[in-house]
């Protein structure tokens, strides 16, 4: 229970060693994208890639081949789908979701709340969290693709470009 063989230690030391090595040259020639959190999409392929990394060290029916095919795998399909973003609006539509105001020069946009099931007081934390103690000082809040809230301060707000592809749907 508590050690089973030298030869399973050596084993995972050099599996270990080989898959990370693996995982982190294809991480380089795949670019910065791959484990980027832009949405929902990429944070699945980071968190599938450091599963497929602990169940290349740990299972010992999983060969370094099959591991290093499954990294192959999904570093290829994440690459496909940003690729495919990028050159179709339509399949960028279906794959990724728009930034969404739930707060805007003094109203909490409710219809955006509960659609994101997100509470006033979730943004009061956000609000917090950037060191803003009252909404007073804030012109905006987004929920963002990648599900981080983003609090606006009055004072740094630029109304052309700042908010221009937010949802501004006002219940």
């Amino acid at each position: 229970m508590f050690f089973s063989s030298w030869q399973d230690i050596g084993r995972v030391l050099l599996i270990g060693l080989l898959s990370y090595a693996s995982l982190v040259l294809f991480l380089r020639i795949s670019g910065k994208r791959t484990l980027s959190k832009m949405n929902a999409f990429d944070l699945v392929v980071t968190v599938a890639l450091g599963s497929t990394l602990a169940t290349i060290l740990l299972n010992k029916k999983v060969s370094l081949a099959e591991g290093l095919t499954a990294f192959t795998l999904l570093i290829g399909l994440q690459y496909i789908v940003a690729w495919l973003s990028v050159r179709s609006s339509k399949f960028s539509e279906l794959i990724k979701s728009n930034p969404d105001l739930l707060y805007y020069q003094g109203s909490f946009i409710s219809s955006s709340l509960r659609k994101n099931r997100v509470l006033e007081v979730e943004v009061l934390q956000a609000a917090r969290a950037q060191g803003i103690s009252s909404l007073k000082d804030v012109e905006a809040v987004v929920l963002e693709t990648d599900g981080n809230i983003s609090v606006i301060k009055k004072s740094s707000f630029s109304s052309s470009s700042t908010l221009s592809n937010v949802s501004q749907k006002k219940s």
